[in-house]
């Protein structure tokens, strides 16, 4: 928890108060955060290699389509910057995303949380590597099998996906729920999704009423049947997730208990220490 307590005693602050002053400007940039984090995790673990930019010879993580819509690299960038003039050589690109993370779940009203820190940041960033993100076509067991592979039970896959409390989804990713009648979807609620699809596949429709507040109203739009992607509604039709969702819509405080508990034990996922990894003096850039 205090791994940079001697040699970057002002990192946290630092990384904080650039999160906050962004949120300001723009506070969809929360949700950005906390999925920018998720998909550096699930990928060879939290080690920031969704932040490398793609070069001549390799086409990295944030390339692939389902990491094209990923925002808010100026805000890592912005905080790295601010640490390099502080304490050169010290804070991991990997631990500003996962300290961004929290602070923006923070901001929009979440869980306080503490997390360890002393993520290296990685080497390799390939497009291939991204085939381990959960696609929102995704059924609960291939779901649970997922989530399950990197050591989480369904009740924290449940909770993760409640960080869909934040921002939007794009309209390629739930479309197709529209051609064919999904029994699962509310007709009332269809016909609003239907609406925000006439614009095209760049539509952007808010998962719940609050997209820029941390709540539980996501989880009482599942049972209203207004689930946005498939992946999130299958979780209330499923039998086996559908009373960790019921638990959830009622008791807000559980939600955040369980989710700041799953966050933690993401943020640790496969984490790079000592030579296995290094510390960027760029984040879009290996050493």
């Amino acid at each position: 928890m205090d791994y940079y307590i001697m040699s970057c005693p002002f990192a946290e602050s630092i990384i904080k108060n650039t999160v906050n002053r962004a949120l300001r400007n723009d506070p969809t940039l929360a949700a950005a955060l906390v999925r920018m984090h998720f998909h550096d995790c699930f990928v060879e673990g939290c080690d920031g290699s969704v932040l490398i930019d793609s070069t001549k010879d390799n086409i990295a993580e944030k390339d692939s389509p389902g990491n094209l819509s990923l925002r808010g690299y100026e805000v890592i960038d912005d905080a790295k910057d601010q640490l390099e003039e502080q304490c050169p050589g010290i804070v991991s690109c990997a631990d500003i995303v996962a300290m961004a993370a929290r602070d923006a779940i923070f901001w929009a009203g979440g869980p306080v949380y503490d997390i360890p820190k002393g993520r290296k940041d990685g080497r390799r960033s390939k497009i291939e590597d991204t085939i381990n993100l959960p696609f929102p076509s995704f059924n609960t067991s291939e779901l649970i099998k997922a989530f399950g592979q990197r050591g989480f039970s369904a009740q924290e896959m449940v909770a993760l996906s409640g960080a869909h409390t934040l921002g939007v989804a794009r309209c390629s990713s739930f479309k197709a729920r529209l051609s064919n009648t999904d029994p699962t979807l509310d007709s009332d609620f269809a016909k609003t999704l239907s609406k925000t699809c006439s614009t095209g596949d760049n539509a952007e429709q808010p998962f719940d009423t609050t997209p820029n507040t941390f709540d539980n109203f996501y989880f009482n739009a599942l049972i209203r049947k207004n689930g946005v992607l498939f992946s999130d509604q299958v979780l209330y039709t499923t039998p086996r997730t559908r009373a960790i969702v019921n638990g959830y819509a009622m008791n807000q405080a559980m939600f955040f208990f369980d989710f700041l508990q799953a966050m933690v034990k993401m943020g640790v996922l496969d984490i790079k220490e000592g030579s296995k990894g290094e510390v960027r003096e760029n984040c879009r850039k290996i050493n």
